[in-house]
């Protein structure tokens, strides 16, 4: 290993939001990451939705916010820090090649976030491919159409497609003056299953609050210290699926563990600061959107997902139970049509259909009523490509973790963890 790119042992104390951590010395890579946690808290001060969470050295951010650095500034530092990354030689040791990877790749994304701040436009996939690290594929309408009527044979009757779907669901809508109490249990249940197969540290927590006026569905805000805030939004109606979804997506082993993980393994123990700073636009958001959504079904498998919410969920919400495994067919079918939102968003970004139009399709061929179709086109309005994240990200997070769990159910556990603990990128899940 090349000299430059050695740890030393001689290590000094960082403060990360009031609490300490060790950093090894003199350490070039240390000093870049330094750099590129400066740099994201910079573009933070231009874009309000890009510092998803920092828990670094208030300093820093403070010296960010008094600075106010110009886009110019920003993008030709990004440039330079990104050069050098790239002249490093590739360590042997495989985390530190991940390392060095992940903070070459967070900063070229870093740097494209910087351009379309400045005005460049890219296409929906040329956009995903910079920021995300990934592309996701193209479907035509025959593709939905097919699954359009696998659904049909499942839910016939009078109708538009779309009608009958939403008239079945309005029967799982879970009672507002239930959902707290639903949502208590599911994350119970998640916490449950997870700690089963993952050590948290101790004071790992979070608290939820319910909000309104929102583009997205849940949202968890990582404070640092283990803790994190879970926001639901409660705008349109929540079916009883959501309360696993969302408990293991925003909590356990979702987004709550990840980011524990990140600050406990790689922040406090070995020291690694660029993991205090989680840009959202950017390929760490497509590991962690993918794992939450995939986190859902290694948590809960098919079978004991339907079986746990019949005795438990359904109960609570004062929904019919027997009913329980038609609902999960149909959301089985129904979630077949996720991509059809990513066609939506390309089609819409890249200037071929409006607002009305994109909402219109969502409504066809992701089957969304209409108000929480118009809901989405204000997500992809604000955040874009990002939507690519969820399925595409789910999908390459699991291919991972089935190649390496060879088939055995139990053996998943330990690569999600490892994978939720490690700086890897997108494009190297393949590997």
């Amino acid at each position: 290993m090349p000299r430059q790119l050695l740890f030393l042992t001689v290590a000094t104390a960082v403060m990360l939001n009031g609490c300490t951590t060790m950093k090894p010395a003199n350490s070039p890579m240390n000093a870049a990451a330094e750099r590129y946690v400066k740099l994201v808290l910079a573009v933070g001060e231009h874009d309000p939705d890009y510092v998803d969470a920092y828990y670094g050295p208030p300093a820093w951010r403070n010296e960010g916010k008094k600075a106010k650095r110009s886009l110019a500034e920003i993008h030709a530092d990004a440039l330079a820090l990104a050069g050098a990354l790239r002249s490093t030689a590739v360590p042997a040791d495989p985390m530190l090649a991940l390392r060095r990877n992940y903070l070459i790749r967070q900063t070229e994304a870093l740097v494209t976030r910087v351009e379309m701040l400045e005005g460049k436009k890219l296409t929906f996939d040329e956009e995903s491919k910079a920021l995300y690290d990934a592309v996701a594929p193209h479907h035509p309408e025959a593709y939905f159409q097919g699954l359009l009527a696998d659904l049909e044979k499942e839910l016939p009757g009078a109708g538009s497609l779309p009608e009958r779907i939403e008239n079945y669901r309005s029967g799982f809508v879970i009672p507002k003056e239930k959902l707290d109490a639903v949502f208590k249990e599911a994350i119970a249940a998640c916490r449950a299953r997870t700690l089963e197969h993952i050590s948290l540290p101790p004071g790992e927590t979070f608290t939820v609050e319910y909000v309104t006026n929102k583009s997205w569905s849940g949202y968890n805000w990582f404070k640092g210290n283990y803790t994190s805030l879970i926001q639901v939004n409660t705008d349109l109606p929540i079916f009883i699926d959501r309360a696993i979804d969302l408990a293991c997506h925003e909590g356990y082993p979702g987004h709550h563990v990840y980011n524990t993980l990140l600050e406990k393994n790689l922040v406090r123990d070995r020291g690694w600061v660029e993991l205090s700073v989680y840009p959202l636009f950017s390929p760490q958001s497509l590991i962690a959107e993918g794992s939450a959504n995939y986190g859902i079904d290694v948590a809960f498998p098919a079978d004991e997902r339907v079986d746990f919410e019949k005795v438990h969920l359904f109960p609570l919400a004062g929904l019919d139970a027997t009913s329980a495994a038609q609902y999960y067919r149909i959301q089985e079918l129904t979630s077949k049509l996720s991509y059809a939102g990513n066609e939506a968003a390309r089609r819409y970004l890249d200037g071929e259909i409006d607002a009305a139009a994109a909402a219109g399709w969502l409504t066809r061929y992701a089957l969304m009523a209409p108000e929480r179709a118009r809901q989405r086109v204000r997500f992809i309005d604000q955040y874009r490509s990002y939507v690519i994240n969820y399925n595409l990200g789910k999908d390459l997070v699991a291919q991972y973790v089935e190649r390496h769990a060879a088939g055995d159910p139990q053996a998943r556990w330990p690569v999600f963890a490892e994978l939720l603990s490690s700086p890897r990128l997108p494009s190297a899940l393949e590997q």
